[in-house]
């Protein structure tokens, strides 16, 4: 079976305006990130939309949780923005849905050249297919529980809130 991949924008698909000096999404590169990878793994890949997390609302993060019910795939990563995806991350493991759910994203946008994306999709990729059923965070290399991580913020990476026993 395929995994299933939702994207919903964040840092991971942003591009820079070189005149207006912002950023901005118009589509997404996970398509340019699969090839660059040489990703050989079947997907379903669907946009539901293109925001930066900071600008998610709770009525996005059911749109997100209704659809990985939904969908038939029981491996699901979601390209998510760093701010927020511990959030959406509480929506999906408080519901228990029974599939693997991955949610990852970049600190630097792909673009950039030098963005962490492309290591975390896969390193999201590789835990969809090997880790029970449950919600996750891939960053860096590391997967966390949805109960047990935050953004270190100072630090600008993800880190276990304790150890669990």
């Amino acid at each position: 079976m395929a995994v299933r991949i939702f994207i919903t924008g964040g840092t991971f698909d942003k591009a820079y305006d070189e005149l207006g000096g912002k950023l901005y999404f118009r589509d997404t590169h996970l398509p340019e990130m699969l090839e660059l990878g040489r990703c050989k793994v079947k997907l379903n890949i669907r946009t539901l939309m293109m925001i930066d997390s900071l600008e998610m609302t709770e009525s996005d993060r059911i749109i997100i949780l209704e659809n990985c019910i939904r969908c038939s795939e029981d491996q699901i990563i979601i390209t998510h923005g760093t701010d927020t995806m511990e959030e959406t991350a509480r929506v999906l493991g408080e519901a228990n849905v029974q599939k693997t759910i991955i949610l990852t994203g970049a600190m630097i946008p792909f673009k950039f050249g030098s963005s962490d994306g492309l290591f975390n999709l896969g390193s999201a990729l590789a835990c969809a297919q090997c880790l029970p059923h449950g919600v996750y965070i891939a960053m860096n290399g590391r997967y966390f529980p949805w109960n047990n991580v935050r953004k270190n913020k100072i630090n600008g990476e993800f880190e276990e809130i304790a150890v669990i026993q």
